[in-house]
């Protein structure tokens, strides 16, 4: 192996090498196709509004009953009857859910119709998340139309 590919000092003067000059803060820089420059230096984004979208507010209420809650209590979000729908049909999920898990006690019979219905309520859960966040919904039978009366959203 030869040592005449490696080279022990840096470019620069020493080594009679033109040095690229790196560009001061400010001056427009070659970027890559298809990225942006990079912002200039002291660059504050403009502020957004702190909201959460429909959509992703609607979803976010499917999480636990947590959020749910909150939406319902949180001023911009229960004025809104689409939100205050998913919160509520969350509640009612969450309610459906919790009587479920009292057939964990009776043998047997009990056992299947909690695994059964967990398995049920795990797919209509999921189907609320996803139509949720589309801006589309989902509305689950009885708890569905509950939540639409209440909110005086109109599914």
């Amino acid at each position: 192996m030869s040592d005449e590919n490696f080279t022990t000092t840096p470019p620069g003067p020493e080594s009679n090498e033109p040095v690229a000059a790196e560009p001061a803060w400010g001056a427009p820089q070659s970027t890559q196709a298809g990225y942006p420059p990079p912002p200039p230096p002291g660059y504050v984004p403009p502020a957004g509004s702190g909201e959460l979208s429909d959509n992703a507010a609607s979803a976010l209420a499917y999480v636990t009953f947590i959020p749910a809650v909150i939406f319902l209590v949180l001023a911009p979000y229960n004025q809104k009857p689409v939100i205050k729908f998913h919160a509520i049909q969350e509640l009612g999920l969450t309610l459906v859910g919790i009587c479920l898990h009292l057939f964990w006690v009776i043998p047997i019979l009990g056992w299947i119709i909690w695994a059964v219905g967990g398995i049920a309520l795990l797919a209509v859960w999921v189907m609320c998340i996803i139509k949720a966040s589309q801006g589309s919904v989902f509305k689950v039978p009885f708890i569905g139309d509950f939540a639409a009366q209440q909110s005086g959203y109109r599914v």
